[in-house]
């Protein structure tokens, strides 16, 4: 008799035997790291066929392909931060940082109430059985609590090994504002997994640099209370495989969620981003404004998702992604999503794909600017206009050189 083994269950059952339950722990965090594994037998390991994957290989976001290094910016150097999986760095003030391992031994009732929780939440309605492999056997990572105006934070990914896990909470009290900026996820076939909670009236600003990388899952779920706002923004390029899921809730009336990215691709290189924003509350505002460029055979990805539920009225949401095909070989894959079940909103999706106006191109070279020049001017005039998502005019001059810089170094 032939035993038929399903394919998505032997390889689960086989990336469980390779890890391990930290010891020591608090019961609680026992419990959701054990629930945790099992939302990951119950969902197995993602597979091409699966509807969102049908655009990207897992094998090829979680190999170990040699990872880059990315540098912070000279601009962005000396500001408080944590180095990871080193030990946390000086906090500034307003902000309380230890690492995941101590807080997970310790009954602190805000870490026990994000930690596993967010995550677990974002299965509904896809499974991201990744996400669930982070949370049940991470050990690098840290907690995070604001309880004022923090300023500026910066965490590390670059310490991490490859094929390493990173699992870390962020909590903003009621009130709260900080400026998160996280430099290199993922490391190579690594995966990360970062809870939000958003406290009443609390902002975050997140910036993530990761150019220069090379395959790996990062995975972003928040959750935004009453008057509260999430405003994401990241800048990449290169990459062989690397896929972003974000996973916004607008749990609180009168919240808002905007969410944006600039990538910029050549050669052999993919990079996926998955969006899905849910409102499960009136009079919330949500954005998405994606763009990339890309050459010489290089793919992007966008899959991204409004969910209104029906008693969020007045919803206003919006959502955008465009590619610049630098030639014939570069591709483009989209699926935008509106699923609405209020009948009070405003809400819009759009998707475009195009090569570079040749018009615009010919009056350029019309007044005396090269060819090589021209054809780089309205490559930043395209990716600039996502930076719209970038509130702090400091940040955003500081991303519009990074741009420059990368522009010139991958489209040459």
């Amino acid at each position: 008799m032939t035993v038929r083994v399903d394919p998505r269950a032997a390889a689960t059952e086989a990336r469980i035997a390779a890890e391990t339950f930290p010891d020591g722990e608090a019961g609680w965090a026992s419990a959701a790291r054990q629930a945790a594994c099992k939302r990951l037998r119950d969902f197995g390991l993602p597979q091409r066929r699966d509807e969102y994957w049908r655009f990207t290989d897992p094998a090829r976001v979680t190999g170990r392909a040699a990872a880059g290094q990315v540098e912070l910016p000279a601009e962005l150097a000396g500001r408080p931060g944590l180095s990871l999986p080193m030990n946390v760095a000086s906090a500034a003030a307003g902000i309380v940082v230890e690492p995941l391992t101590q807080a997970l031994k310790a009954d602190v009732s805000w870490v026990s109430d994000v930690f596993g929780q967010l995550e677990a939440d974002a299965h509904r309605p896809v499974p991201r059985a990744l996400a669930a492999l982070v949370t049940a056997f991470a050990t690098h990572g840290a907690a995070m609590r604001v309880t004022g105006d923090a300023g500026q934070y910066v965490v590390d990914h670059n310490a991490l090994p490859d094929g390493g896990l990173s699992h870390s909470v962020l909590k903003l009290d009621e009130g709260s504002n900080l400026t998160l900026i996280e430099v290199g996820t993922p490391r190579a076939g690594s995966l990360s997994l970062l809870e939000i909670e958003i406290g009443a009236g609390a902002t975050l600003h997140h910036l993530r640099l990761q150019d220069g990388l090379q395959t790996g899952v990062a995975h972003v779920v928040a959750r935004i209370g009453a008057g509260g706002g999430y405003q994401g923004f990241t800048l990449g390029a290169q990459g062989t495989g690397l896929r972003n899921e974000t996973v916004l809730t607008l749990a609180g009336s009168d919240g808002r969620a905007h969410v944006g990215a600039a990538w910029i691709g050549q050669g052999d290189v993919h990079h996926d981003d998955t969006v899905f924003i849910t409102h499960a509350a009136p009079n919330c505002e949500s954005r998405q404004v994606f763009r990339s460029v890309l050459g010489r055979g290089a793919v992007a990805a966008f899959q991204g998702k409004i969910l209104v539920n029906q008693i969020a009225q007045k919803t206003d949401g919006y959502q955008l992604s465009q590619s610049l095909l630098l030639d014939d070989d570069a591709q483009f894959l989209g699926k935008p999503e509106l699923e609405i079940y209020a009948d009070d909103v405003k809400c819009s999706h759009g998707s475009t794909t195009g090569s570079i106006d040749e018009t615009a191109l010919y009056y350029l070279r019309s007044r005396g600017v090269p060819e090589r020049q021209a054809r780089h001017l309205l490559v930043l005039a395209f990716l600039n206009g996502t930076l719209d998502e970038v509130a702090d005019p400091g940040l955003r001059e500081i991303l519009e050189n990074r741009i420059s810089a990368l522009a010139e170094q991958f489209l040459t």
